[in-house]
Protein backbone atom coordinates (compact mmCIF):
# COMPACT_ATOMS: atom_id res chain seq x y z
CA UNK A 1 0.00 0.00 0.00
CA UNK A 2 1.59 3.21 -1.18
CA UNK A 3 1.09 6.79 -0.06
CA UNK A 4 -1.79 8.36 -2.01
CA UNK A 5 0.09 11.65 -2.30
CA UNK A 6 3.67 10.71 -3.29
CA UNK A 7 3.28 6.98 -4.08
CA UNK A 8 6.08 6.12 -1.64
CA UNK A 9 6.15 2.64 -0.13
CA UNK A 10 7.80 3.76 3.11
CA UNK A 11 5.27 4.34 5.87
CA UNK A 12 4.70 3.80 9.59
CA UNK A 13 1.62 3.04 11.62
CA UNK A 14 0.06 6.06 13.28
CA UNK A 15 -2.85 4.88 15.42
CA UNK A 16 -6.32 3.42 14.84
CA UNK A 17 -9.12 6.01 14.88
CA UNK A 18 -12.58 4.44 14.36
CA UNK A 19 -10.98 0.96 14.27
CA UNK A 20 -9.20 1.73 10.99
CA UNK A 21 -5.41 1.66 10.84
CA UNK A 22 -3.91 5.07 10.13
CA UNK A 23 -0.52 5.44 8.41
CA UNK A 24 2.07 8.20 8.13
CA UNK A 25 4.25 8.51 5.03
CA UNK A 26 7.94 8.81 5.94
CA UNK A 27 8.72 10.74 2.77
CA UNK A 28 6.07 13.48 2.65
CA UNK A 29 4.71 13.22 6.23
CA UNK A 30 1.15 12.70 4.94
CA UNK A 31 -1.37 10.87 7.18
CA UNK A 32 -3.81 8.52 5.48
CA UNK A 33 -6.11 5.61 6.25
CA UNK A 34 -6.83 2.63 4.07
CA UNK A 35 -10.28 1.03 3.94
CA UNK A 36 -8.99 -2.37 2.89
CA UNK A 37 -5.46 -3.69 3.09
CA UNK A 38 -3.74 -4.60 -0.14
CA UNK A 39 -3.27 -8.15 1.14
CA UNK A 40 -7.01 -8.65 1.81
CA UNK A 41 -8.74 -11.02 -0.61
CA UNK A 42 -11.82 -10.01 -2.56
CA UNK A 43 -15.27 -11.45 -2.04
CA UNK A 44 -14.97 -13.18 -5.43
CA UNK A 45 -11.95 -15.13 -4.13
CA UNK A 46 -13.89 -16.13 -1.02
CA UNK A 47 -16.85 -17.18 -3.19
CA UNK A 48 -14.60 -19.34 -5.37
CA UNK A 49 -13.16 -20.94 -2.22
CA UNK A 50 -16.71 -21.79 -1.12
CA UNK A 51 -17.53 -23.24 -4.55
CA UNK A 52 -14.40 -25.40 -4.47
CA UNK A 53 -15.28 -26.61 -0.97
CA UNK A 54 -18.81 -27.52 -2.05
CA UNK A 55 -17.33 -29.45 -5.00
CA UNK A 56 -15.38 -31.60 -2.55
CA UNK A 57 -11.90 -30.06 -2.41
CA UNK A 58 -10.15 -29.95 0.95
CA UNK A 59 -8.99 -26.83 2.76
CA UNK A 60 -5.33 -27.41 1.90
CA UNK A 61 -6.08 -27.98 -1.79
CA UNK A 62 -8.10 -24.77 -1.96
CA UNK A 63 -5.34 -22.91 -0.14
CA UNK A 64 -2.74 -24.10 -2.65
CA UNK A 65 -4.88 -23.03 -5.60
CA UNK A 66 -5.75 -19.59 -4.18
CA UNK A 67 -2.29 -19.11 -2.62
CA UNK A 68 -3.58 -18.39 0.89
CA UNK A 69 -3.31 -20.21 4.22
CA UNK A 70 -5.50 -23.26 4.81
CA UNK A 71 -6.55 -21.69 8.12
CA UNK A 72 -7.78 -18.64 6.20
CA UNK A 73 -9.88 -20.86 3.93
CA UNK A 74 -11.27 -22.67 6.99
CA UNK A 75 -12.26 -19.34 8.59
CA UNK A 76 -13.94 -18.13 5.37
CA UNK A 77 -15.99 -21.33 5.11
CA UNK A 78 -17.04 -21.38 8.79
CA UNK A 79 -17.97 -17.69 8.68
CA UNK A 80 -20.24 -18.33 5.70
CA UNK A 81 -21.63 -21.51 7.29
CA UNK A 82 -22.67 -19.60 10.42
CA UNK A 83 -24.88 -17.35 8.29
CA UNK A 84 -26.63 -20.22 6.47
CA UNK A 85 -29.47 -22.14 8.07
CA UNK A 86 -29.99 -25.80 7.18
CA UNK A 87 -33.29 -26.82 5.57
CA UNK A 88 -35.68 -28.59 7.91
CA UNK A 89 -38.37 -31.12 7.07
CA UNK A 90 -41.55 -31.62 9.09
CA UNK A 91 -42.32 -35.04 7.62
CA UNK A 92 -41.05 -38.21 9.25
CA UNK A 93 -38.77 -40.67 7.46
CA UNK A 94 -40.58 -43.88 6.45
CA UNK A 95 -37.86 -45.83 4.59
CA UNK A 96 -34.17 -45.91 5.40
CA UNK A 97 -31.80 -47.58 2.95
CA UNK A 98 -28.54 -49.04 4.25
CA UNK A 99 -26.51 -49.49 1.12
CA UNK A 100 -23.79 -52.12 1.67
CA UNK A 101 -23.31 -51.77 5.39
CA UNK A 102 -25.20 -54.98 6.28
CA UNK A 103 -23.16 -57.21 3.95
CA UNK A 104 -19.90 -55.65 5.13
CA UNK A 105 -20.65 -56.23 8.82
CA UNK A 106 -21.68 -59.87 8.36
CA UNK A 107 -18.76 -60.73 6.07
CA UNK A 108 -16.25 -63.25 7.46
CA UNK A 109 -12.72 -61.98 7.63
CA UNK A 110 -10.00 -64.39 6.53
CA UNK A 111 -6.61 -64.57 8.15
CA UNK A 112 -3.63 -64.49 5.86
CA UNK A 113 -2.46 -67.95 4.81
CA UNK A 114 -5.51 -69.76 6.15
CA UNK A 115 -8.20 -71.27 3.98
CA UNK A 116 -11.87 -70.70 4.61
CA UNK A 117 -13.88 -73.62 6.10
Amino acid sequence: MNCPRCESASYRKAGTPNNLQRYNCKKCDYYYTVERKSTAKSSATKRSALNMYLEGLGFRQIARILEVSHVTVYRWITKIADKVSLPRSNTSVKIVELDELHTYVNKKKLLLGMACC
